[in-house]
């Protein structure tokens, strides 16, 4: 797939220090000393020691490219690469674990660190806030590939809501990690990319993965320059993309149009289910699908007085549609106890409600929106771009 790239920047962080060594501004903040701001272990040119923050897919494209440049010899880009990651209940761990340990990389779980010498820290899909102790220890910094055209989508879910939300582009930012706040540094480099038509959070993130790899290997070639040359953030635009919530999974029949129900699907069906409620049993809606005009033709549908949440079972299509708040939704399988077709559902609960209410109205027989206890803390859903991979 060709992918159309831009550049886009915010204004200039300051005046363009000389190429080489790190400006007078970033100097300062990470306290180098000597005469002129450096001393003796803080080289100027590559190849660089690399320590990696992440957990995800997103954050192993960013990690292969990394061992990669490390392993090219001709151009001595990386020096030394270990990594830190997340713990994780499964024994192979998330995929950047994975991914270390394949390439025999030394690796950390978070909190520890290791106590090695490095020049800059890469941070991707990580989660965590990054001390300014921490941050203070590498003498470039902590650089961040984060999924999104900042100041837009700070925050842990940056992909998933560009899609939940519609956003017709997408982008990369490489930016320097600050203490104490999430996605607020000087930007360093920053591309877009057109949304594809429909495209799901986890196809974007994969085109967004490559994307942000190929540019820390283009930052990390010229580093001193880069960081003299950043950029602050526009103070104006600025929204956030918090994590995902099993709530966030609740259909609104009332309140929901067909295409916000199709974006929440794309956002987070692969993450988690959407949820509604079928005669007072949770059920969760598998495999969505649009509905073509023929359908909504039929009698069947245009005859009935229908309200947000009404369900039938199409035969000639083998699908259940759902009315929403503007039109229908179909869903080819759900899970009830088990999963089933549309099919199964229709012959296992449809039509025996159907045979045993014939007098009832056919609005009684519909989803309805599942609410969640409220005093009930929902666990949340960490997106990771979000590591479900």
């Amino acid at each position: 797939m060709r992918v159309l790239v831009r550049r886009c920047w915010g204004p200039r962080l300051g005046s363009v220090a000389r190429p080489g060594r790190p400006s007078a501004q970033w100097r300062a903040l990470v306290g180098l000393g000597g005469e002129d701001g450096r001393d003796a272990r803080v080289r100027e040119k590559p190849p660089w020691r690399v320590l990696f923050f992440g957990t995800d897919q997103f954050a192993r494209e960013a990690l292969r490219f990394l061992h990669a440049a490390r392993e090219n010899k001709e151009e001595e880009l990386i020096d030394k690469l270990e990594v830190v990651t997340m713990p994780s209940p499964s024994t192979k761990g998330l995929p950047v674990k994975q991914y270390a340990v394949q390439s025999q990389l030394p690796v950390y779980e978070w909190p520890d660190v290791g106590s090695g010498e490095y020049d800059v820290g890469v941070v991707a899909s990580f989660g965590q806030l990054l001390s300014e102790a921490l941050i203070l220890k590498f003498p470039y910094g902590i650089l961040n590939v984060h999924p999104s055209c900042l100041p837009r989508w700070r925050g842990p879910a940056p992909i998933i809501h560009t899609v939940l939300h519609g956003d017709p582009v997408a982008g990369v930012t490489i930016m320097q990690i600050r203490p104490k706040r999430f996605d607020v540094g000087p930007i360093l480099k920053q591309e877009t990319v057109p949304v594809p038509p429909k495209s799901t959070a986890k196809e974007l993130e994969a085109v967004l993965s490559r994307l942000g790899a190929n540019m820390l290997i283009s930052v990390l070639k010229k580093l001193p320059e880069s960081l003299n040359n950043g950029r602050q953030q526009p103070t104006e635009g600025a929204t956030y993309a918090p994590k995902i919530s099993a709530g966030t999974s609740c259909i609104k029949w009332e309140e929901q149009t067909s295409e916000q129900i199709f974006r929440l699907y794309r956002a987070i069906g692969n993450i988690i289910p959407l949820q509604t409620l079928w005669m007072a049993n949770t059920i969760k809606l598998l495999d969505l699908v649009e509905v073509n005009s023929s359908i909504l033709a039929d009698p069947e549908l245009t005859a009935q007085a229908l309200i947000p949440g009404s369900v039938i079972y199409h035969k000639q299509s083998q699908i259940l549609l759902v009315y929403c708040k503007d039109g229908w939704i179909g869903v080819r399988s759900v899970m009830l106890k088990k999963t089933l077709t549309a099919t199964d559902f229709y012959n296992g609960y449809l039509h025996p409600w159907y045979q045993k209410n014939a007098q009832a109205p056919t609005s009684q027989c519909r989803f309805q929106t599942l609410r969640l206890p409220a005093k009930k803390k929902q666990k949340k859903i960490v997106a990771m771009q979000q590591c479900i991979d």
